[in-house]
């Protein structure tokens, strides 16, 4: 993946010798992520990578440079034991690694998000050359579609025949404050509606989260690359156009009075 030296900031260009990747600490990565990424948290990370831009301050007698965190990527293992597997069955779960989060500052440039992945591919490649295959996920249900993923050349793999099972967020009240799926499940034990309906014992809402958008791409050599493609578990597929989505929401009526029921 070759990105052009200057990358286009409004109608302005940034020479991209300003800016260098360099590995960040878990702390470092995880505060920058809580106040910058749309999801506020970080809970993997086996490897960070921060993106420096260089700031020249002028001085009277001779000029200095300053550089200044606009970006972190993060990298872990799969938080799924299976999702290797899913991929081929030719790679092992050490050999698989997630693209965790990537969050950029704004007004550094359009494309400096494929640059930013680009070189940390190759820095980790480098680093870690026992892991074969980089699998990362767009959000459908926060508008995204993986257009930076689709600019860096990686596969696309659907976003509904990886479900196994459709998963609900549940809010208790109105305006909506929605529970992820995982939240229900650690408090309640269940997503079952009827165990739902006793545990929390008034009417709430639920809406069926959005399957996510899977991107492959491979830092191994084409012998191995050639082996995992052949036992391929889900086939590549075209890139996706349509970013809309929209919640269905469901009210979940709790009766007090009478033997609890379902109404939908």
């Amino acid at each position: 993946m070759e990105i052009n030296k200057k990358i286009e900031i409004g109608e302005k260009y940034v020479d991209t010798s300003r800016l260098s990747i360099g590995t960040v600490s878990r702390d470092v990565a995880k505060r920058f992520i809580k106040k910058w990424h749309y999801s506020h948290k970080l809970s993997l990370c086996q490897v960070a990578y921060g993106l420096f831009y260089d700031i020249k301050i002028p001085s009277l007698f001779f000029d200095t440079t300053e550089s200044k965190l606009i970006g972190v990527i993060v990298y872990s293992q799969p938080a799924g034991r299976s999702t290797a597997e899913s991929l081929s069955g030719s790679i092992k779960i050490n050999e698989c690694m997630e693209l965790i989060r990537l969050v950029i500052l704004d007004g550094y440039g359009k494309n400096i998000e494929s640059y930013f992945i680009s070189k940390s591919l190759k820095r980790l490649k480098k680093e870690h050359p026992s892991i074969k295959a980089i699998i990362s996920y767009a959000d459908g249900e926060a508008g995204h579609r993986g257009i930076i993923y689709q600019a860096c050349g990686f596969h696309y793999q659907g976003n509904s025949v990886l479900a196994l099972m459709p998963n609900y967020s549940v809010s208790l009240v109105k305006p909506y404050k929605w529970l992820h799926s995982r939240t229900v499940s650690s408090t309640y034990g269940s997503h079952n509606v009827e165990h739902l309906k006793r545990k929390i014992n008034h009417t709430f809402w639920r809406k069926k989260e959005s399957s996510k958008h899977r991107y492959v791409c491979f830092l191994c050599n084409k012998v191995e690359k050639k082996k995992i493609l052949k036992n391929l578990k889900h086939p590549f597929l075209p890139y996706p156009k349509d970013s809309h989505y929209q919640d269905e929401i469901e009210e979940i009526v709790v009766d007090n009075t009478t033997e609890n029921q379902f109404f939908g």
